[in-house]
């Protein structure tokens, strides 16, 4: 059923390195599959069927013939020195490459890949959501048939050990993030560039006219989705913004290698269903406006959201500081400036240190509830308050979802001071 994937695994030690939901999802896989096999898990928190662990967890990888390491565990620091390492997605695309659409990007990945989903079901086909979206992929294989189409979505984390490429793949953009887990930018970029590396003269890389030049390096045929004029009507979209058009753009180019209309899927577009967290219209609560764009994490989403908005009175920033460079939204920020800016974190103490000359009350807050304190206290009706915190959540929340939940159960009970 699955044979490429088992024949690489079979008789081998193997180790599984990093014991979250895609750990989980590859041993059970495994012990379905290949009940024989020597398997064991290496995680640095001791939990219960890890094997290896404590702060030298890395180092049982010399011990197994081939590893299944999961995103959020990172080698930067580290040498596996000849070890074979290998993913679920490195596995998953060498069994299933022809009837995939991968699609990553720093920005934009979570809604394209929801959209080119919507626009597979609407017209018919059998499609199939996975991947950094919240699916692990072994968790869908057995809903897989000769016809379906798998819509992946893929973090950098996720392709950088990969040695197969998607049948079709969306390279959205690529900007400075997660320089924690990669150590620099090339890292992180070469591990985007992934998606596209090992395609043949049969797939279809769909990619921004800014990556064409360093895709054409890459030796494979692509698509600019930018520069495609279709008759979109972009007031009608669900998804705000120039840059959810371009979303729009590169999913109607993807489904348009499976032989689809592209004309006659447009419609759909204007049926979908917006995720959360991402330019999220909150509603307007005590005469202020609120919108929640946690999924933020770098300074070009900010802007974008800024720019998108065209209003913004509050502006959250920071969180946890990842490093990246936040020069790009100073300058944005003395440009257009915006009356209250916010900061929390170690990110936001480097972004209100870099902010002399941006015309604006820079105020450093230590919650989200003394946040809207302040709020509340300068707020005038017709005001917009906008998250948009150009940094990830992990300093004080699990995820950027706690934070945008916490975001959006404070402006329902704003009341104006």
């Amino acid at each position: 059923m699955f044979d490429l994937i088992l024949n690489r695994l079979r008789g081998k030690r193997i180790l599984i390195l990093g014991f979250g939901r895609e750990g989980r999802s590859s041993l059970a896989f495994l012990n379905k599959y290949l009940p024989e096999a020597m398997v064991a898990v290496a995680d640095k928190n001791s939990l219960e069927g890890v094997s290896h662990s404590g702060e030298d967890y890395l180092q049982s990888v010399y011990d197994y013939d081939i590893v299944i390491k999961t995103p959020g565990i990172s080698l930067k620091d580290f040498d596996p020195r000849g070890v074979e390492i290998t993913s679920q997605t490195d596995l998953f695309l060498s069994q299933f490459h022809h009837q995939t659409i991968g699609i990553t990007g720093t920005k934009g990945k979570s809604t394209t890949t929801s959209l080119i989903h919507h626009l597979l079901k609407s017209s018919g086909r059998d499609a199939i959501l996975t991947g950094n979206i919240g699916i692990p992929c072994f968790d869908i294989m057995e809903q897989i048939h000769d016809d379906s189409i798998v819509v992946y979505e893929l973090s950098a984390h996720q392709l950088e050990y990969v040695h197969n490429s998607p049948r079709v793949g969306v390279l959205l953009n690529v900007f400075e993030e997660h320089l924690d887990h990669f150590g620099t930018f090339e890292r992180y970029k070469q591990a985007k560039f992934n998606l596209l590396r090992f395609m043949g003269e049969d797939d279809y890389a769909v990619v921004h006219d800014s990556l064409m030049m360093e895709t054409l390096g890459l030796g494979v045929n692509s698509v600019t989705f930018s520069r495609m004029d279709y008759d979109i009507d972009e007031e009608s979209l669900p998804i705000l913004g120039p840059h959810n058009l371009l979303n729009a753009k590169a999913a109607l180019c993807a489904i348009a290698a499976y032989s689809i209309d592209v004309r006659q899927v447009i419609p759909y577009l204007y049926t979908f269903t917006p995720l959360e967290h991402r330019l999220e219209p909150v509603g307007i609560f005590g005469g202020v406006r609120f919108v929640n764009d946690s999924i933020s994490t770098i300074p070009q989403a900010a802007i974008v959201a800024c720019q998108t908005l065209g209003r913004v009175d509050f502006l959250l920033l920071g969180g946890f500081d990842r490093e990246i460079d936040y020069g790009p939204l100073v300058a944005f920020l003395k440009e257009n400036p915006v009356p209250h800016l916010l900061f929390t974190g170690k990110a936001g103490d480097r972004m209100m240190a870099l902010m002399e000359g941006v015309a604006s009350q820079k105020v450093r807050y230590a919650t989200m509830e003394s946040a809207f304190e302040y709020i509340k206290s300068h707020a005038r009706p017709g005001d917009v308050c906008l998250l948009s915190p150009a940094a990830s959540s992990y300093d004080q929340y699990k995820n950027f979802e706690e934070r945008g939940g916490k975001f959006k159960r404070l402006a329902q009970e704003f009341r104006q001071a």
